[in-house]
């Protein structure tokens, strides 16, 4: 039987790991529909010699070596190679091994928080890690901890999520489309690599048997919810996947390359369990697919703009025939301003849209901003309502444990805003809602007609947490921090005090977009493969580490920082105020005003840019 067919849950009955002696047990019941049967190991010892490291899965019999300075892996019986050694540590799955420019180094996981059972599978989030170099040397150690900083910062951005069983890369409907792969594949082999955070770490094991020491990272968020409507018990689970491809920060990374990937491309999904039952309803959210960027300058919000020269018909027309293929029929929701700058770029979309002529995408313009001025929320009911029709159209996944099918997803909405956070977060919570009710209906919990919404005020307030939740992990791992808008998403309405913390947040992401997220990037660029070091760095070939600032970097910021001192001791020492203090006192204002006029003038040169490519705006473009 195919490795992609129904399966039976069965539990696992190696020795349990210490840190999870309290974990939740399976939930009986659920989860028989194509389950996996090929699971990676989850409670190993980890031995670490002067030759190796040897990592003893608990009660298997077979032990992965791994050697410290051939590199070689193996998988073997478990034999004489572990007498007399005691375990280094315990940790919970292998990550990976990655090469700087010391040593190379192994990532393991080493500490996990119980997420939820979601189709009889536990998922975890991932809580600890670490980072073992094979053989470290003193040779070029300071550019060396660099790159362990960028590295450090990728996997401490929240979250990493895993399963030992359950193929979080695919969605339910996407598991079921693959039956018939190879029987033996691991999770790893036949995981979607556009979701599989660390694909190219893990690719740098070459041996056999591998496949169950091979844990699969995804990026975003993960909830599972046991509810109670009606009388009747179920399962709500949301699984929200980030896009490897053209991965990065939010100014950094804008647009479309040439093979069709977009930025900040993120897959989220809703999961019903019910009575022997699945069904999954799929969204998209995706830059806007076409050629620009919106570098950041100092400015508050730089204006966007259109890459010139470039093939922006072809580059939409590969993306759309892709997400057709993988997804269905397409509705393009655009969520930006159809004025100013951001009416430019809505303005190409629409016309983009229209030249394809393609009967699988359909174009949704909503002015967000506009509609909903003055606090005018109740108009998103307008845009919920034009979309009723296809919501209805695209229905969704409904599957039994026994691998009856019901019906499948035939297409989706993609979702978008400048920078597909918070206004598509809001709209993609609203369209899941509506979806939410027809599936309830579908399985008896919701009477005929009866919104989701009126019918428990306890999942209500779930529902729009959980929601508010992912919209606050997956900005804070684009942009660097939560959402705005989500007392929206949280409450129902515009709150004063909610617009009080996007003013906050937005000038938190000021600072990170200029000052912070290069070198975000660049470890997003180091961790995902983008960048591979060379050896020779910082000797035969030039460091991409050494960053030297022009002349403006320091003198415009000491010129102002003076002007200002000297501005406000003229202003408060004088015990009275005559023509010559006034004339040193706009003397000084005008120092200060010059100054803070040349820095916004040269603000490219006071951003941090990522140092070890481009940045992602203009690859493949």
């Amino acid at each position: 039987m195919s490795s992609w067919s129904s399966r039976i849950f069965r539990r696992n009955k190696r020795r349990p790991n210490p840190e999870n002696r309290n974990k939740p047990p399976l939930i009986t019941g659920r989860g028989n529909e194509m389950e996996d049967d090929n699971e990676v190991y989850d409670d190993m010892n980890l031995y670490i010699t002067p030759e190796s490291f040897i990592v003893e899965p608990n009660g298997t019999g077979e032990v992965l070596i791994i050697g410290r300075h051939d590199k070689v892996t193996r998988v073997q019986p478990t034999g004489g190679q572990l007498a007399n050694l005691r375990p280094t540590r315990r940790i919970c799955g292998v990550l990976g091994t990655i090469h700087l420019l010391s040593c190379d180094y192994l990532l393991v996981a080493t500490h996990r928080l119980f997420v939820g059972v979601l189709n009889g599978a536990i998922v975890w989030r991932l809580a600890g890690y670490d980072i073992i170099p094979y053989i470290p040397n003193a040779i070029q150690r300071k550019e060396n901890e660099t790159y362990l900083q960028m590295l450090r910062k990728t996997l401490d951005t929240k979250y990493f999520y895993f399963s030992y069983r359950y193929d979080l890369t695919h969605t339910m409907q996407r598991r079921r489309e693959l039956l018939g792969q190879p029987q033996r594949l691991g999770l790893l082999q036949r995981a979607d690599p556009r979701f599989v955070w660390n694909g190219h770490v893990l690719q740098q094991f070459h041996c056999d048997k591998m496949e169950k020491f091979q844990l699969p990272l995804i990026h975003g968020f993960v909830s599972v919810n046991q509810v109670q409507i009606n009388g009747q018990t179920f399962f709500w689970s949301i699984v929200t996947r980030r896009s490897v491809q053209r991965a990065g920060t939010r100014l950094f990374c804008r647009g479309i390359d040439d093979e069709g990937h977009v930025a900040n491309f993120v897959e989220t999904e809703q999961i019903v369990e019910f009575n022997g039952q699945h069904t999954s309803f799929v969204q998209t959210r995706g830059s806007m697919p076409f050629h620009w960027h919106q570098l950041p300058n100092l400015r508050y919000k730089p204006r966007p703009r259109l890459i010139p020269g470039k093939d922006h018909l072809a580059a939409c027309a590969t993306h759309f025939r892709d997400q057709v293929q993988l997804y269905g029929a397409q509705v393009a929701v655009n969520l930006v301003d159809q004025k100013g700058a951001e009416g430019e770029l809505e303005a190409t979309f629409q016309r983009l849209v229209r030249e394809l002529a393609n009967p699988n995408v359909k174009y949704e313009a909503f002015d967000f901003h506009h509609e909903c001025r003055k606090m005018r929320w109740d108009r998103l009911n307008i845009l919920i309502d034009r979309l009723a029709h296809d919501t209805e159209r695209f229905a969704f996944y409904h599957s039994f444990d026994d691998g009856r099918l019901v019906s499948t997803q035939t297409g989706v909405f993609r979702t978008n805003c400048i920078d597909c956070l918070d206004r598509t977060n809001v709209v993609q919570s609203m369209l899941a809602r509506r979806s939410l009710t027809s599936v309830l209906q579908k399985l008896g919990v919701l009477h005929v007609g009866q919104p989701v919404e009126q019918a428990s005020r306890s999942f209500e307030d779930l529902f729009k947490g959980v929601w508010a939740d992912n919209a606050d992990l997956i900005s804070l791992q684009y942009s660097g921090t939560g959402a705005l808008k989500t007392d929206f998403t949280r409450t129902g309405k515009r709150t004063k005090a909610g617009a009080l913390q996007d003013g906050k947040n937005s000038m938190i992401r000021y600072y990170l977009n200029n000052f912070a997220d290069g070198q975000r990037q660049d470890g997003i660029d180091l961790f995902l493969g983008h960048y591979l070091i060379n050896d020779n760095e910082g000797g035969a070939l030039p460091s991409p580490l050494e960053w030297r600032r022009g002349w403006r970097f320091f003198a415009f910021p000491s010129v102002l920082l003076m002007a200002v001192a000297m501005f406000m001791i003229t202003l408060t020492y004088p015990a009275e105020f005559n023509t010559e203090n006034l004339l040193f006192m706009l003397f000084w204002g005008a120092m200060v005003a010059v100054s803070a006029t040349g820095i916004l003038h040269y603000g490219v040169e006071f951003v941090q840019w990522p140092r070890l490519l481009p940045p992602v705006a203009f690859r493949g473009a």
